[in-house]
This record gives structure tokens, C-alpha cells and sequence, in this order.
């Protein structure tokens, strides 16, 4: 039985047209797949894309140049700013 009480659920088809370029992109080898797996694969592409988008940005402002011991003196300093107040 369903949370909401029914004994099945009604499934519907949707049909949505996509190009090849994202149909590859998104690793899809069927022209059907679960809505969950559909899911997922657009939530690992959705970061790849923000992992991307975070390098370019750490690029850019030159975070990307910063050494582990600079890191560190940066999370240090706020852990001690947030301890003095």
C-alpha cells in the first residue's frame, strides 16, 4: 500500500525530444528510462556543471593559486574572529 492509502500508483509516459549532443552528454544508451534514473543522471550532470562553474570562478579570483597552509590560516582566522566575540 501507498503512503497516501491507494494500492497502485497511475504511471504516465512523457515523451521529451532531446538532441543527440545532451542524449550522449547524459550517458543514455535507451530511448526509455526510469524517471528516478532520469533523475540522476541530470542531478550528476547539474553538478559536474556547478563543479565547473565553482573551478572557473576559483580561477578568476585566485583562490585556486592558494596553498594548504594559506587555507589554513583562513579558516584559522575566522575560527578565531567567531571565538573573540
Amino acid at each position: 500500500m501507498l503512503p497516501d492509502g491507494q494500492m497502485y500508483r497511475v504511471m504516465k509516459l512523457l515523451n521529451v525530444p532531446i538532441d543527440e549532443f545532451e542524449y550522449a552528454k547524459l550517458g543514455l544508451t535507451s530511448d526509455t528510462i526510469s524517471f528516478r534514473d532520469l533523475k540522476e543522471k541530470l542531478n550528476i550532470d547539474y553538478a559536474k556543471e556547478a563543479l565547473i562553474q565553482c573551478n572557473d570562478i576559483a580561477e578568476r579570483t585566485g583562490l585556486s593559486q592558494l596553498s594548504l597552509d594559506d587555507i589554513n590560516a583562513e579558516i584559522n582566522a575566522v575560527r578565531n574572529a567567531k571565538s573573540s566575540h
